[in-house]
């Protein structure tokens, strides 16, 4: 999700009563957090596995149980990256401290009184100062590390992030360039699921509220990858063994967390977060890639697409999977990594190949799988997994395509979906990709009459009605939409906006105050509401409304200057 401080993400309504209500942009894709931006699903009240870890808790054990029995394997994988994916802040706490150019803010990260926290100061006319205790760690720091922090039950991630690979300090991927302290990206269900194990669901209706504990282990357990537990260490029951599987749901287990590709869309009444080794992964999520209009640089989590593009890979099939090379259960130690990888490429290619190819140079992996800056983190190297044959050609070939065009991943993931291609070139068209929007009116189209009851293609289509000025149109899909799913936020929102231009404050009001309730980190809501309060003289509804915006969004420059305004008489909202 884009900080508050970019509006290029947020549609003016055009309103003249209310030229700064702000249409809610709709974000219905699932990103990784060890990406740069995050975003939220559309929510949907078909019931979910997953409610809580409580009601998974009894299927799921922990790895210390298995370490009963896999004493060895059990230590092993205690090293690597995955096991340490995550836990209690002063169990991985990284103490450190920079300012951040751009904004001019002071951070710090330290214990006080056994606890961590993370301050933020700036100084000056636009002076502000403040702490957050930090709860949890995100990230094993072999790449980078982040912190969580909780207001209100609401979960955030920190705004800054610990770069493991240029052992520095700086801001979290999406705000590099940020003015103000963006406090307020949301910790969502997805990031929680591939670095915890047994992860609250977020509340109906939220994007961060948790119940505490968050989770109910540390990092990526054992039954991330072997299932569910409790049957096998009580009565010796079957257990997952990945290798046994057929191929596509043996590669599901990698791809969960290991591939992000360019949408990924959630399917109703399922999150990724409830998958669970051998089952059908495109059952939970549908992922595309978008072809003709790439940047041509690699992201952190695109390994999976990377290796299907590799001649080993097309030329081996379903034989080649991530374990062929990688070994879950242990991480082999810096001064083995040559050898051990080296070991992988001889075990296709030959002892005799490898005597006479590149003899003086044993590390294959410096011409044929070269690191390179990925293009969503900063400060990071990320392997290519393309496995290059000739170091020389360039690491990102020129697609001779220019109409972008959607294609699944895998291309074998299942029949045509309709609802998730539309959804998928949706959101494509609010990042301004060329002709997504001719091709989301297209296949919304098509969708609302696939899935009728769709809430989230309703939003969608409602959306894109609204913003052609169709508002009529709109307004009966976002009241579909709302009837389905009375927590539909996208839906209420954008109908307020509709119901402010038409001079219906009362009821835009009320279908703001909810949304604003259940997401208060989407800053844009408050304002909406405050302005509403202020142009209509209940100003201590305004100023009660606004201090909830600046409890979870203290640097939003408009909502400090409204304030300074509504405390010196001078806010000037206007009569509505």
């Amino acid at each position: 999700m884009q900080s508050d401080s970019n509006q290029s993400n947020r549609i003016s309504n055009g309103c003249s009563c209310f030229p700064h209500i702000a249409l809610l942009r709709r974000v219905l894709v699932l990103l990784v957090l060890s990406s740069a931006l995050l975003t939220a699903s559309a929510q949907q009240t078909a019931p979910s596995r997953n409610e809580n870890s409580v009601a998974t808790s009894k299927k799921f054990v922990g790895s210390e149980v298995c370490a009963q029995c896999h004493a060895e394997i059990y230590k092993s994988y205690a090293g690597t990256a995955m096991a340490q994916a995550s836990g209690p802040a002063m169990q991985g706490l990284l103490t450190g401290e920079f300012r951040h150019i751009p904004s001019g803010v002071h951070y710090r990260v330290y214990v006080e009184d056994g606890k961590a926290w993370m301050s933020f100061e700036r100084s000056g006319e636009n002076g502000l100062s403040g702490k957050r205790e930090l709860l949890y760690f995100i990230g094993s720091g072999h790449r980078g590390r982040t912190y969580l922090f909780s207001v209100d039950g609401f979960v955030f991630e920190a705004p800054i992030n610990w770069y493991g690979q240029q052992q520095l300090w700086d801001m979290a991927p999406a705000y590099q360039k940020a003015r103000e302290i963006p406090m307020n990206l949301p910790a969502v269900s997805p990031c929680l699921s591939c670095h915890t194990s047994n992860s609250q669901a977020p509340v109906a209706g939220t994007e961060n509220k948790y119940a505490s504990p968050l989770f109910a282990h540390a990092g990526i357990t054992c039954e991330r990858c072997h299932g569910p537990g409790s049957a096998h260490a009580e009565a010796r029951g079957p257990l997952v063994n990945p290798i046994k599987l057929p191929p596509d749901r043996r590669d599901a287990i990698c791809m969960q967390c290991h591939f992000e590709g360019s949408v990924a869309i959630q399917q109703p009444g399922h999150t990724i977060a409830e998958f669970q080794a051998g089952e059908n992964l495109s059952d939970y999520v549908r992922y595309y890639i978008l072809t003709g209009a790439n940047s041509g640089r690699l992201g952190a989590l695109s390994q999976t697409q990377a290796l299907a593009q590799s001649v080993c890979k097309q030329k081996s099939g379903d034989k080649m999977a991530c374990t062929s090379c990688h070994d879950p259960h242990s991480s082999p130690k810096q001064e083995e990594k040559v050898a051990f990888y080296r070991s992988k490429c001889l075990s296709c290619h030959g002892e005799k190949f490898g005597a006479k190819h590149k003899h003086k140079e044993p590390d294959c992996r410096v011409c044929h799988m070269p690191p390179v800056v990925t293009a969503d983190i900063a400060h990071t190297q990320a392997t290519d997994h393309r496995i290059l044959r000739d170091p020389k050609m360039p690491l990102f070939t020129t697609e001779s395509q220019t109409e972008p065009r959607l294609m699944p991943f895998p291309p074998d993931s299942g029949k045509e979906d309709t609802r998730s291609i539309a959804l998928a070139w949706e959101s494509l068209a609010q990042d301004g990709i060329k002709n997504a929007e001719i091709e989301s009116d297209k296949w919304l189209q098509k969708a609302v009459q696939v899935t009728p009851n769709d809430p989230g293609v309703l939003s969608a289509l409602g959306y894109v009605e609204q913003k052609r000025g169709l508002t009529q149109k709109a307004r009966e899909h976002y009241l579909r939409a709302l009837q389905i799913d009375p927590l539909s936020n996208e839906a209420a929102i954008n109908l307020g906006v509709i119901e402010a231009q038409a001079g219906n404050v009362k009821r835009s009001m009320e279908y703001w105050q909810g949304p604003f309730d259940r997401i208060p980190s989407r800053s844009e809501v408050g304002m909406n509401l405050t302005l509403v309060y202020c142009a209509t003289g209940q100003l201590e509804k305004a100023q009660a409304t606004l201090t909830q915006v600046l409890k979870f969004n203290p640097d939003l420059p408009t909502a400090r200057n409204l304030q300074r305004q509504l405390s010196d008489g001078s806010a000037k909202c206007g009569p509505y």
